[in-house]
This record gives structure tokens, C-alpha cells and sequence, in this order.
């Protein structure tokens, strides 16, 4: 049997340096904060808690002080900066360049839309961290849109600024901005922000020609990785013997029946590390040398 890994899956560069950060940290400390799961992948996350990364909540987070915390690749709203400059804690800020640079741009569209009551309108997932972190760019005055019938939430007769979370569906996004401008009354001003980030949407046509390639594809995903979510229905598309799995522990054995090829792939959340130990797993079980 043949399996392989897609070797442009994994991390994608946000992620590397919110990992690297909480590493290089926890060489001089016994233990090191980091608010809310550093990585949408638990067994990513477990693997740092052993080296002493502590994972913790907004509740928890706006009772501590004098300490370290790290601020993972999603980004925060601007209370949690606030809070720490009054209380003396170290933040080691690992934001994604790509999310910081759509927080000022949420923000400095905020502050534009003020003269003629326009609306910031954002499509993500309510409550993800990145969402969070952008609304608090709004003071919590923008409206998320998870789907096309969330629509009706926007006032169609004042102007619309919408952009889009980084880790979503370029697809999705374009069919809810069609949406949106059909809402919104004739005449008004209509602003389609694209800031999907490129890491993500670049790996959908290498991952369509990867997923044909193979008698059956897993993707290795944390179970809150919207992205994972997303990169696996792009592998479903193409391939119907496609499966959703969070660790080697998830395969099961009947999915092989006339199998002998497997393509492994991963979310920008997934370590490499974990797609091997899924390769090292099929082929222990098959008896069969690793393919790289």
C-alpha cells in the first residue's frame, strides 16, 4: 500500500510563529500563559502543555497579574491589551501578520463609517477567537454573518463595509457579498473587503489534484479547526472515500476494503509530526516500508 503525506499541509506561517514563540519561551520558564488553546489541535496543544504552556479563559485571564501570557495566532480585542498594561503583565504577542493587518483595517473602517452611519459586517463564526478579536476592533458593534439568511440582521438602508474571517471559503464569501448588495437598498455604498488569507485558500487547487490521486484521503484536523472543516470538504469534493480524523487513534479498520493507496493531509493547524504518526500507523498495520 501506498501512503503519503501532502507536504504543503501543516502549519501555515501564523501558526509556526505562535508555536515557535511559546517554545522559545518556555526554555527560560517553568511555565508560560497562553489565552485560549494556542492551536485549534488538541494534540498540538497537549504536546506543549507537558513543556509547560497553560491554557487559559477570559475569566481566568482578567485575574491575573504580574505575569506572562502569550496572545496566540488569532488575535485579541483591544481590553485584553488594556488589561494588561494596568495590571504588569507581559504579553508575547503571537497575532498573525495577516490578522493584525485585517484588525486595523476593521478598525480604520469603523472609524470611517461614523459620518454616514455605516455598518462594519463581518463573515465568520460567531465566538471564534478571530471574530472576537475583530468585533472588539467595532466595540462589539459589528454584525456576524455565519450563512446567507444571517443577511437580514444588516439594516439595508445604511451603508455596508463586509469583510470575511481569514479561514473562510473564498466561494462562501463571494455568494454571501452577493447576498449582502441585494439586501442593502439601491444606491448605497457597499464595500467587498476579500481578506481571506491566501495561505489557506492557495492550498485548495493543489489539494483537489492531491485528493484524486488516492484510493482514499484523510485529514488530520483538530476538532475546532474551522479551517480543518473547510479543507476536508474540499477533499470530500474530489474524493468520496475522504475522512475527517483528529489522530491515528480515530482510523478504523474497515475503511480499507479495496484501498492501496492513502493520501494524508492536513489543516494550517495540523503539526507534522501528527500526519507522520497517522502514516507511521497505516503502515505498521499493512507491514508495508513508509513512503515519502
Amino acid at each position: 500500500m501506498k501512503v503519503e503525506i501532502d507536504r504543503r499541509s501543516g502549519f501555515c506561517f501564523g501558526v509556526i510563529k505562535a508555536i515557535k514563540s511559546a517554545e522559545s519561551e518556555l526554555q527560560d520558564a517553568p511555565q508560560l500563559y497562553c489565552l485560549g488553546d494556542i492551536v485549534h489541535n488538541g494534540e498540538e496543544v497537549k504536546r506543549l502543555e507537558k513543556m509547560g504552556l497553560k491554557s487559559i479563559s477570559k475569566e481566568e485571564y482578567f485575574q491575573l497579574k504580574d505575569c506572562k501570557v502569550l496572545i496566540r495566532a488569532h488575535g485579541e480585542p483591544p481590553e485584553t491589551y488594556e488589561y494588561a498594561e494596568k495590571n504588569n503583565i507581559e504579553l508575547i504577542d503571537a497575532t498573525c501578520p495577516v490578522v493584525i493587518t485585517l484588525q486595523e483595517r476593521v478598525r480604520g473602517s469603523y472609524l470611517a463609517n461614523q459620518p454616514d452611519n455605516g455598518q462594519i459586517v463581518i463573515y465568520g463564526k460567531n465566538g471564534h477567537a478571530e471574530i472576537v478579536g475583530l468585533s472588539g476592533q467595532t466595540g462589539y458593534s459589528a454584525i456576524v454573518l455565519e450563512n446567507k439568511n444571517d443577511v437580514a440582521k444588516i439594516d439595508p438602508t445604511r451603508p455596508v463595509s463586509l469583510y470575511s474571517q481569514t479561514t473562510k471559503r473564498i466561494e462562501d464569501f463571494y455568494e454571501i457579498a452577493e447576498a449582502v448588495k441585494n439586501h442593502v437598498n439601491p444606491g448605497l455604498r457597499v464595500d467587498i473587503k476579500d481578506t481571506i488569507c491566501r495561505q489557506v485558500s492557495n492550498r485548495v487547487p493543489h489539494l483537489r489534484k492531491f485528493s484524486q490521486n488516492y484510493d482514499m484521503i484523510l485529514l488530520v484536523a483538530g476538532e475546532k479547526s474551522s479551517n480543518g472543516r473547510y479543507l476536508f470538504s474540499v477533499c470530500k469534493e474530489e474524493n468520496p472515500n475522504a475522512h475527517l480524523i483528529a489522530r491515528e487513534e480515530d482510523i478504523q479498520m474497515e475503511w480499507f476494503g479495496g484501498v492501496e493507496s492513502v493520501g494524508i493531509c492536513g489543516a494550517t493547524s495540523t503539526p507534522n509530526w501528527l500526519m507522520e504518526n497517522v502514516q507511521k500507523w497505516i503502515t505498521e498495520k499493512f507491514n508495508q516500508t513508509v513512503s515519502q
